[in-house]
């Protein structure tokens, strides 16, 4: 009688997880909910560096990889982010005020960067 009881109440949690999309069979779609939250996972990370008082800030930066780090110029001169060795993964225009230039790191790595415009101007983006 006992165990027949526990099978019982199994049976309604199981009935419960499968209702909530927990347990999805092949070819079944997720509930609103389960489908939010892996949409949610899916969405790629955003940073931003402010370019202003000729610096970058910050001027380091650490990102997961995916990332999409966008630099907005707020100096009232023109500036770059262009990589320091070649081939040049990071290579804006130019950007003037309020200009702004983003890349997605695909790879993880150290990224280091300068102006073009001046160049002791420097930032390095780590991605892990």
């Amino acid at each position: 009688m006992r165990q027949r009881f526990l099978t019982h109440q199994f049976m309604i949690c199981l009935a419960c997880f499968v209702s909530l999309g927990c347990g999805l069979a092949i070819g079944t779609k997720p509930t609103p909910a389960v489908a939010a939250l892996s949409e949610a996972a899916d969405v790629a990370t955003e940073a931003k560096v402010k370019i202003a008082n000729l610096a970058f800030d910050p001027p380091t930066l650490t990102v997961k990889v995916g990332t999409k780090v966008t630099w907005t110029n707020h100096d009232e001169v023109p500036h770059t982010v262009t990589s320091t060795t070649e081939p040049r993964l990071l290579k804006s225009p130019t950007l003037d005020t309020n200009d702004s230039f983003s890349h997605v790191f695909k790879e993880a790595g150290t990224y280091k960067y300068f102006c073009k415009v001046h160049p002791k101007m420097t930032g390095t983006v780590t991605v892990k």
